[in-house]
């Protein structure tokens, strides 16, 4: 199955005067990397939006932007006052002021400097709320970015399918040649025997050498039989159910390595043409799988 790995989604959710929206870009990437802003509240939160992710996409670079908004009755101040201990401060400060006679009237400042009285407002039930709204709009996010990166991966697997049919094409034009040339090469053979039989002694060891290293040298059929090999693996991976992208990569390294070979062993202006289209192909499908996921 073959997968984009750009697109983008979004989803939104509300509940409890809290309205969130969640967006997700991805782009390509060897690894799955997760970047977002979560609030700064709901850090703890971080490990399991990662999962979320994970559990939807395995590669690509992954941007999650999450906006929060509260209705006025909803919004939640970052701070909080303890009024029972100001008030007990207040008090306390009054005796101070009767037992010390001291006529001054307290002010508000004179309570302000014991900072104790305030303290970061901690609302649990409210950010597991609020988390939850966010994990409903991730999802729905991914779930429309996955279609997005699923109906380009269509239009890419028709792309790569098509570039693969090319190369078994070449490939099967270049086994044809190859078999059409062994008589001619074989009659280079015997004049070259000949040339040897021409002295007065036969080195037989000579002879040998020469029909091993011409055999070698011009024999591309197991280059053939492999790269037909890795074209057949490359279909099953574009119709199968898993994500081919990885597995398309190496059989494309592997059929690189094979047109290789077969341009060392072309020794022939007509099969080297063909061996330099198969790795024009092979280079196109390498650029178009970084996309694919």
């Amino acid at each position: 199955m073959i997968t984009s790995m750009t697109g983008f989604g979004s989803g939104e959710a509300s509940g409890h005067g809290i309205s969130v929206k969640v967006e997700a870009r991805s782009l390509n990437s060897r690894f799955l990397e997760i970047v977002s802003n979560l609030p700064k509240k709901l850090y703890f939160k971080e490990f399991e939006l990662r999962e979320i992710v994970k559990s939807k996409l395995s590669r690509g670079k992954i941007n999650i932007t999450i906006a929060v908004e509260y209705s006025p009755e909803a919004a939640v101040s970052p701070v909080k006052a303890n009024l029972d201990l100001a008030e007990a401060y207040y008090h306390q400060l009054q005796e101070i002021r009767k037992r010390l006679k001291i006529k001054d009237a307290i002010k508000l400042e004179d309570i302000l400097r014991y900072t104790d009285i305030f303290k970061s407002n901690d609302d649990t039930e409210a950010n597991e709320q609020e988390w939850k709204l966010i994990a409903k709009a991730l999802h729905t996010a991914l779930d429309k970015l996955n279609q997005m990166r699923q109906q380009e991966g269509r239009e890419l697997s028709r792309d790569l399918h098509n570039r693969i049919k090319n190369i078994e094409r070449t490939v099967a034009k270049i086994e044809q040649m190859a078999q059409e040339r062994i008589p001619q090469e074989r009659q280079r053979l015997r004049e070259k025997i000949a040339r040897i039989f021409e002295s007065d002694e036969l080195d037989m060891q000579r002879l040998e050498m020469e029909i091993v290293l011409l055999a070698d040298k011009y024999d591309i059929s197991e280059e053939c039989i492999r790269m037909q090999s890795h074209i057949k693996f490359a279909y099953e991976a574009l119709k199968g159910k898993e994500q081919a992208g990885r597995t398309i990569n190496f059989l494309l390294q592997e059929m690189n390595r094979e047109a290789n070979t077969m341009g060392a062993k072309a020794n022939d202006a007509a099969l080297t043409q063909l061996v330099v289209a198969v790795k024009e192909d092979i280079e196109r499908l390498r650029e178009q799988i970084q996309n694919v996921e």
